[in-house]
């Protein structure tokens, strides 16, 4: 029974997550939300109500109390015993996560600790770096991608479904400037692995992504419980 890395990588609202938890839950596979953990110490630095400094953000990835479960179909996140998966996901911890990501010492602390977390293989990671940083040796790597009006238009959809107010240009501009910082950040910035399969989900449905990951897979030899 092989039980494989699968690395998917991509810029903000290309549906990494939710293709990502499709896929693992397909093959039994645990998913690993590293947007999440970045997202935790960003809330962290935020709660801390202190200047950004790169010390700051450093010392809470250092020292940060995450924990995963899988609960009622939804990825539940929390910080020390408080669950903050919605949290995370505010507007605020948006605008400032890209700055806390792009610090050297949270990206050493977070990438050490997902290599110890997927390091038996079996698992689903999805992020900006994965196949290039975290796990160079995924047997099957994939750069998920999908053009800023498509993924602009999904993340109205899923805030306005959560009751928030949002403008859909000002969405647009926010996605791209989120683009441009992580493509352009000194460290472990967001491009395609060269062995990674690229994969535009602009026109096609989660459904059709899922399988054609799931696919992949099987070609690579995966086993998983759920095949």
């Amino acid at each position: 029974m092989k039980k494989i890395i699968i690395a998917i990588d991509g810029p903000a609202g290309a549906g990494k997550s939710t293709i990502a938890k499709k896929v693992a839950a397909a093959l039994g596979y645990a998913y690993i939300d590293t947007g999440a953990m970045y997202r935790t110490v960003t809330l962290c630095y935020l709660r801390s109500g202190k200047p950004f400094s790169e010390s700051l953000v450093t010392e809470e990835a250092d020292h940060l109390d995450l924990s995963f479960a899988y609960r009622d179909g939804v990825n539940r996140v929390f910080l020390g015993g408080e669950e903050v998966t919605e949290a995370i996901r505010s507007l605020e911890v948006s605008r400032s996560v890209s700055a806390v990501s792009a610090v050297g010492g949270v990206r050493r602390a977070m990438v050490a600790l997902q290599r110890r977390i997927g390091a038996a293989g079996g698992v689903v990671m999805d992020g900006r770096d994965i196949g290039t940083v975290v796990f160079p040796q995924a047997e099957l790597k994939i750069f998920l991608t999908a053009s800023v009006e498509e993924r602009a238009r999904r993340r109205c959809l899923e805030l306005q479904q959560k009751g928030q107010a949002v403008d859909l240009e000002d969405l647009k501009k926010r996605i791209a400037e989120r683009d441009h910082l992580d493509e352009t950040r000194a460290i472990s910035p967001l491009r395609c692995a060269e062995d990674a399969v690229f994969l535009d989900s602009t026109s096609l449905s989660i459904a059709e992504v899922t399988s054609r990951i799931i696919a992949l897979a099987e070609r690579k030899g995966a086993c998983g419980t759920n095949l």
